[in-house]
């Protein structure tokens, strides 16, 4: 969201200054290695600037937690208040994109966005992608 701010320094300042601090999945996989499982070095000193990118490690430590949940209880109960948020979030991501079509069809956002097509691809967007592909190889 930093391109559609370029015109506002204040504004690119304060995004960059948040974009740097950890994200609630950095902090989760930070409080999973101080559960003692083994989170990869390089995934919790990652480039906190730059976008998360699905990790096949950190899936393979979800599912540590997901095929022995009494052994990794908090671990587990942290996974589900995670996929939890993300079924919340997908839900009013879901309505805003329905309610902006509703007032203004196809027209240009007011983010600064592409509007509706915009919000429609970001109904695609993953924040937990690793907690929601061990389903599929549980």
């Amino acid at each position: 969201m930093l391109r559609p701010h370029a015109h506002r320094p204040d504004i690119v300042a304060r995004l960059e200054t948040e974009l740097a601090r950890p994200s609630l999945y950095d902090e989760a996989l930070r409080a999973l290695a101080r559960m003692g499982l083994p989170v990869p070095a390089a995934v919790l000193a990652r480039d906190l600037a730059r976008p998360w990118v699905a990790d096949d490690a950190v899936q393979a430590v979800w599912e540590s937690v997901y095929r022995d949940p009494l052994r990794h209880w908090e671990a587990y109960e942290l996974a589900e208040k995670l996929v939890d948020f993300e079924d919340y979030f997908r839900r009013w991501r879901f309505n805003h994109v329905t309610t902006v079509e509703r007032v203004i069809g196809l027209k240009r956002g007011t983010g600064g966005t592409a509007g509706v097509v915009y919000l429609r691809r970001m109904l695609e967007v993953e924040l937990f992608p690793e907690l929601w592909r061990l389903r599929t190889a549980l």
